[in-house]
């Protein structure tokens, strides 16, 4: 007999037909949650004043830019991210596809960098 409290997600269905960006959560873990990210764009700068980020490349891997650097993260790696720094996120290849986790009600504020970035 199958437990109702359980939900088993598949990653390839929430993930398919996107063209773009899409963010949205598919689990909750008590106050946080899981969130799956695919892009085949970058994201806007932003920070979270009240929460930590946790990213988890799992398909094409994520270019991370700080204000100073920009991260590599390959598929199958993980970095967190201290609240109130500022990043962007975009897809090393064609297409990324990442988990992040958050806490649930965590805000996002929309910046720019507070000097010229340069990309790798």
């Amino acid at each position: 007999m199958e437990d109702p409290s359980f939900e088993i997600i598949n990653l390839s269905v929430e993930s398919a037909g996107v063209d773009g960006y899409d963010n949205h959560p598919i689990a909750k873990v008590n106050d946080h949650e899981v969130r799956i990210s695919t892009m085949t764009e970058a994201y806007h700068w932003h920070s979270h004043p009240d929460s930590d980020e946790c990213f988890l490349a799992l398909e094409g891997g994520i270019y991370i830019d700080f204000e100073d650097r920009t991260v590599t993260l390959p598929p199958g790696h993980m970095i967190t991210i201290t609240r109130g720094v500022l990043h962007r996120t975009r897809p090393i290849a064609d297409r990324s596809i990442n988990l992040t986790f958050e806490r649930a009600d965590a805000r996002s504020e929309a910046s720019t960098p507070s000097r010229k970035v340069v990309f790798s």
